[in-house]
């Protein structure tokens, strides 16, 4: 496995001050970034806490309903249980790309502007 070189060690004198990160996290280009992420974040968040809680109210309280045979020995509790992974699996697909394309960068140049001092 390969790698990054590791930038050179800023000295203590050219890190960024508490006023520069400040000024950083005050900034619209940081709020920004922040109202976007939340905006994609805390909604697939509440959305599959939601999927999640309704998947055990239903094990719980509709065992006739979850019992359902749909084909052969396959129920209806085991294919909404197959389907949680596999939602799961789309979200962290969904949040990486999402995150490569439209987070990361603006992450990127806040990032580069602090260190390098643009």
């Amino acid at each position: 496995m390969a790698t990054e070189t590791p930038p050179p060690s800023k000295t203590p004198a050219q890190l960024p001050s508490t006023e520069e990160f400040v000024a950083v996290q005050e900034s619209a280009e940081f709020g920004e970034l922040r109202r976007s992420y939340r905006g994609f974040a805390f909604p697939l968040t509440v959305g599959f806490i939601a999927w999640y809680l309704l998947f055990v109210l239903l094990s719980n309280y509709a065992g006739d309903f979850m019992g359902t045979k749909l084909f052969g020995n396959i129920n209806v509790a085991f294919v909404l249980g197959l389907a949680q992974f596999l939602t799961t699996f789309l979200i962290a697909w969904w949040y990486a790309r999402t995150a490569a394309a439209k987070f990361d960068p603006k992450a990127e140049a806040i990032k580069s502007r602090m260190e390098g001092g643009e």
